[in-house]
C-alpha cells in the first residue's frame, strides 16, 4: 500500500458515507460547502471523510428536522458531544427559534381565522 492510500485507509469518500447515512452525495457536498462537514482531499481530488462523519451527519439531519437553517446548525455543532444529546450551551439558540416558531404559528392561527371568517360571510343566509 502506497502511503497516499495509507493515509486515506479508514477514510469515507462521499458514496460511502452517503450509503452509510442514507443522505444524497449531492446535500454532503453542500453541507461541506457550508461549513457542517469537512473534508480532506485524496491524491486524487476525491473528498474524504473521517469514520466520525456519519454521526455527525446524523446531528445534521436531527437540527436539520427540527427546522434548524444550516447557518444555525453551524452553530450548534460544537455543542454535540454525547450521540442525541445537546449541551446547554445549545439551549439559547434552540429558546430564540422555538419563540420565532411560536409567533410564526401565532401568525398563521390569526390568517386561519380570518379566512375562516371570510368563507363564513359568504356563505348564503339559512331560511
Amino acid at each position: 500500500m502506497s502511503k497516499a492510500n495509507a493515509a486515506d485507509a479508514g477514510r469515507l469518500r462521499v458514496g460511502d458515507l452517503s450509503a452509510r447515512t442514507g443522505v444524497s452525495p449531492r446535500l454532503l457536498r453542500y453541507y461541506e460547502n457550508q461549513g457542517l462537514l469537512s473534508a480532506e482531499r485524496s491524491a486524487t481530488g476525491q473528498r474524504l471523510f473521517a469514520p466520525a462523519a456519519a454521526e455527525h451527519v446524523r446531528y445534521i439531519r436531527m437540527l436539520l428536522a427540527a427546522g434548524l437553517p444550516t447557518r444555525v446548525i453551524g452553530e450548534l455543532l460544537g455543542c454535540i458531544h454525547d450521540p442525541g444529546r445537546l449541551e446547554p450551551c445549545a439551549v439559547p439558540v434552540l429558546v430564540e427559534h422555538l419563540r420565532e416558531h411560536d409567533e410564526r404559528i401565532a401568525e398563521l392561527l390569526g390568517t386561519h381565522e380570518a379566512l375562516q371568517g371570510l368563507i363564513d360571510s359568504s356563505a348564503p343566509p339559512a331560511g
